[in-house]
């Protein structure tokens, strides 16, 4: 019986030598960094000495003329640094690669070119349906950076933010005390002879240790409430010192906000922050006491918070003065723009090192744990359910 024949030539079906994956070469990254023009945002993501250590490997950043201002960053500080400036927007959005520190607006995706990549944070509980169509239809690839891990799994930018807003929330409450913004006169402060600042931090986790550290600092007398009492473990290592924790328990929380001149909320929850603190504890504080709720951007985890801003940070509910200004870290744009920058420059001269972000997503799964849009496929899960969008694996996408 006469055999079919073979699809293959005898060349074809002969050993061949292996051939190995070659590396793309170092490529050039250019960068573009608009404006912010989201209210009341004043921070940027490159200091001119991170633009200084790009351009130094050869990259190009393109800078819109005073995006450095609102961060005490000139438009010479960023050219002595090797930066080009520009005052054209659309410019600047038509650069490869953007960074940015809040998520475009829809006007923004408009002016980006088609398979543009963007780094930014996603804020995915201020977004809409609309934002991913919008990015889906020009195909552009978009990292969070609140997403990317770092070696150890954590959370790098959240991390940090989370630090400055700790140190933050006490440093506001002792303004607020102060009587030339109409607090009770109480000062931070250990002074002989005089009580010390009682303040009661809810949550252990960054920003609670970070707040519990500077009240310590400032010679405060603390109470830290948490359910976790791993964390609450962890804090009291951390702090290097014995304070008093609790389990959050109605009756032992009471008592300690009775008695505290500042309450600091500091929860996290999957979707929005637990409602630890009723209306009725709040209306049992001292007259003058003040609440710094650093939750508010999740919901607040004191039931009486309302969400404030920098111009109009506090409001004044059964005697109590509420903080609730969600975006803390803005208050002092200069160390976070600093503390933002020093996570940026090692990626980005990581994914030029490598070749480019595709190269650079193989690599690295933190990185790719940020990645959320990927040539216009949704790629997050949390994402995906949060909004009802199709998603896709995106190990299925990068081989």
């Amino acid at each position: 019986m006469e055999q079919p024949a073979s699809p293959f030539s005898r060349q074809q079906l002969l050993p061949q030598e292996e051939t190995l994956e070659v590396l793309k070469q170092k490529g050039e990254l250019f960068i573009g960094l608009p404006k912010e023009n989201q209210y009341q945002e004043k921070r940027i993501c490159l200091t001119p000495d991170a633009v200084n250590a790009i351009t130094a490997h050869g990259h190009r950043v393109l800078i819109e003329s005073g995006a450095g201002e609102a961060s005490s960053y000139t438009d010479l500080d960023y050219t002595n640094a090797g930066a080009e400036i520009t005052k054209d927007t659309k410019k600047v959005f038509s650069c490869p690669l953007l960074l940015k520190v809040e998520p475009p607006t829809l006007s923004e995706i408009e002016l980006m070119n088609p398979q543009a990549i963007v780094i930014s944070a996603l804020q995915i509980k201020t977004q809409t349906k609309k934002y991913f169509e919008h990015l889906a239809k020009k195909r552009i690839t978009a990292i969070a950076f609140e997403y990317i891990r770092d070696e150890d799994g954590k959370y790098p930018a959240v991390r940090s933010l989370s630090e400055i807003a700790g140190i933050s929330s006490i440093l506001v409450a002792a303004e607020l005390m102060a009587s030339a913004n109409q607090g009770n006169g109480l000062m931070f402060g250990n002074i002989s002879g005089v009580p010390p600042v009682e303040v009661v931090i809810i949550g252990a986790g960054t920003v609670g240790q970070f707040a519990a550290r500077s009240a310590l600092g400032l010679g405060a007398n603390i109470k830290i409430f948490d359910n976790s009492i791993t964390k609450l473990r962890n804090i009291q290592t951390n702090l290097n010192q014995t304070v008093y924790t609790s389990t959050i328990q109605p009756k032992n929380l009471l008592k300690a906000l009775k008695r505290c001149d500042v309450a600091i909320g500091a929860t996290r929850g999957k979707d929005r922050s637990p409602v630890v603190v009723s209306t009725s504890m709040v209306e049992n504080m001292k007259k003058g006491a003040v609440i710094i709720d650093v939750s508010i951007d999740m919901g607040g985890c004191f039931e009486s918070s309302e969400v404030t801003d920098h111009e109009n940070p506090t409001v004044e509910k059964y005697g109590v003065i509420h903080y609730g200004v969600p975006n803390i870290p803005s208050r002092y744009p200069r160390t976070s723009s600093i503390s933002i920058s020093n996570i940026f420059t090692p990626y980005l001269l990581k994914i030029g090192e490598d070749g480019g972000l595709e190269n650079a997503l193989r690599f690295d799964k933190g990185l790719r744990n940020g990645l959320y849009m990927y040539h216009g496929i949704l790629t997050n899960k949390s994402v995906g359910d949060w909004f009802g969008l199709s998603y896709n694996d995106i190990n299925f996408l990068i081989f």
